[in-house]
């Protein structure tokens, strides 16, 4: 069933929440065949100019969005054929075209994955059937630069819609694509008979492999939406942000954006998994999904339920994997040899990301941290020697209560230092703008607005989402300061879609790192000093003790 769109106000109670040019231009134009000469030239009455109005072309089809106060916004268009049937665990092809008008006013189906505490998130979603895209136009005509966002989740929840960015485009006159893409399992499974199957020999990619083509159908149809698909800017947050800076050590996706934006996104140095690890992993998913002869496991497989592969993938790492076509290195070499994309990118993260963390695995579950198990708990988590550092340099008289303490700790090894190592990797490549989205005054996100009450999640992991769009497609409880910091971010993060350096009006620009290496640009409320260019980032989380630990993953 497809749900109904959120408007600009907020959310519908009812809908809850690459291939190669050369195959994708075969494939289209096999199905450019399909048409008859008449449907393929037609134009249905009150077809508008490029660019402008609410009835739009694409190589599928003819589509009719809606108006908004904000604009206009065109969803749940299909980017690729759906991958269903015999399609599951393929590489996505080209969505097959349809006759008439395809109307385009609510969301299409998210992709499979467990219910969770996000706003109409309460059920599992079951459905294959989940490759759309979401486009958000200014009114009237041109060619605006392109915003393609990639959700976050964990690469094993969320969707396209998660946020609305209606008012976004319309403050920046930019155009925004949000996008599904396969999660979990579904996404990411690699084993050796899917390998046999992959065009580069290396499986467990699908859901990475969606992300192109949804961006290869930017380039084929944004024009059409009043976009520019020569000025393309690749953004998302956590798994959203590290399928970003995974894009940009793809060789595969060159040339499909000019620029990228990650929020939140380098925890684990973006690291992709082994192709022998990735293997073996699918192998023991196979057997706990009821699948253990080796040599039927992909049969078997690809007869089970969504709901019985979705069951079965808790307890696994699912996330790109290194050695192919795709991705020949780890991104974090990639970066270092120059095989990277030579892009602009904006690149940051929020200053209390472990608060979110931290909370859900001992205030959340009732069980908040103590002063007496505050020591075992690093040494669980970090090893004794590594551990017995950490204790030092995370004392619980610096901190508000022992789970914030460990919170500190989890988040400037997952992502404060993580997000520096990745500036100066990258600095040899192009421009990089340094960011930390500061703001511990901040509301907590929908998702833990109530348990904010009871706990300070202040500058949390997702927090600063808000300040850009409307989260989960509803209007956040920002303050009179808070409001004027995200019409400064808008700004920023517009100014650089647009091409140029991050700026603000009457605000100091983010800093090259370049030019200026380990300087960032502080994102705060006024009262708190407001935004400046900060050389202490480094220092306060603790960087030189990280820098020699093994990085951590927030999955």
């Amino acid at each position: 069933m497809r749900r109904t769109g959120r408007s600009s106000t907020g959310r519908d109670r009812n809908g809850g929440r690459t291939r190669r040019a050369a195959a994708a231009l075969v494939a289209l134009a096999a199905a450019a065949a399909v048409l008859t000469p008449q449907a393929a030239q037609a134009s249905p009455e009150g077809a508008p100019r490029t660019g402008g109005g609410t009835l739009v072309r694409t190589d599928g089809g003819w589509v009719r969005g809606e108006s908004t106060d904000q604009g206009r916004q065109f969803l749940g268009i299909p980017y690729a054929r759906q991958p269903v049937g015999g399609l599951r665990w393929t590489e996505p092809r080209p969505a097959e075209p349809w006759k008439g008008v395809r109307s385009a006013t609510s969301f299409g189906n998210r992709c499979v994955q467990s219910s969770s505490w996000d706003p109409g998130y309460e059920n599992p979603s079951h459905t294959e059937d989940c490759l759309d895209v979401n486009v958000y136009a200014p009114e009237g005509h041109g060619q605006r630069p392109v915003l393609v966002w990639l959700h976050g989740g964990g690469l094993t929840a969320g969707a396209g819609e998660d946020i609305v960015p209606d008012t976004f485009a319309r403050r920046t006159g930019t155009v925004v694509v949000t996008v599904n893409y396969r999660l979990g399992a579904m996404g990411f499974l690699a084993a050796a008979g899917l390998d046999g199957e992959a065009s580069d020999h290396v499986s467990g990619n699908y859901g990475m492999l969606d992300q192109q083509a949804a961006l290869r159908w930017v380039r084929a149809n944004i024009g059409s939406f009043g976009g520019d698909r020569q000025r393309v800017t690749i953004a998302g947050e956590s798994a959203g942000g590290r399928s970003v800076c995974t894009q940009l050590a793809s060789p595969t996706a060159k040339g499909l954006y000019r620029a990228g934006i990650v929020e939140s996104g380098a925890y684990g140095d973006c690291a992709a998994r082994d192709r022998k690890a990735a293997v073996a992993q699918g192998a023991a998913f196979a057997k706990k999904a009821g699948c253990p002869d080796e040599a039927n496991a992909l049969a078997c497989l690809r007869r089970k339920p969504a709901k019985e592969i979705l069951a079965a993938q808790a307890g696994f790492d699912w996330g790109p994997v290194a050695g192919g076509d795709f991705l020949p290195v780890q991104p974090e070499e990639a970066y270092k040899n120059g095989s990277a994309s030579r892009v602009p990118v904006l690149n940051g993260a929020n200053s209390d990301e472990g608060r979110l963390f931290a909370y859900g695995q001992f205030d959340g579950q009732g069980k908040p941290l103590t002063e007496a198990q505050y020591p075992a708990a690093l040494t669980r988590t970090y090893g004794e020697d590594l551990g017995a550092k950490v204790l030092g340099r995370y004392p619980l008289s610096g901190h508000a209560s022992p789970t914030h303490a460990y919170a500190a700790a989890q988040g400037d090894q997952m992502f404060a230092c993580t997000a520096l190592r990745m500036d100066r990797a990258l600095a040899g490549r192009g421009p990089v703008y340094a960011y930390e989205f500061a703001d511990r005054t901040s509301p907590p996100f929908a998702s833990i607005r109530e348990a904010g009450r009871t706990f300070d999640f202040g500058a949390t992991h997702v927090n600063e989402v808000q300040y850009l769009f409307k989260h989960f497609g509803l209007a956040s409880p920002l303050n009179a300061e808070q409001r004027a910091l995200s019409r400064q971010m808008i700004q920023y993060w517009g100014s650089f879609v647009h091409g140029g350096p991050p700026r603000a009006d009457g605000q100091p620009a983010a800093p090259d790192q370049r030019v200026r290496p380990g300087q960032v640009l502080s994102l705060r409320t006024a009262s708190a000093g407001g935004n400046e260019l900060s050389t202490t980032v480094g220092r306060e989380h603790r960087c030189d003790l990280w820098d020699s630990a093994p990085a951590a993953d927030a999955g």
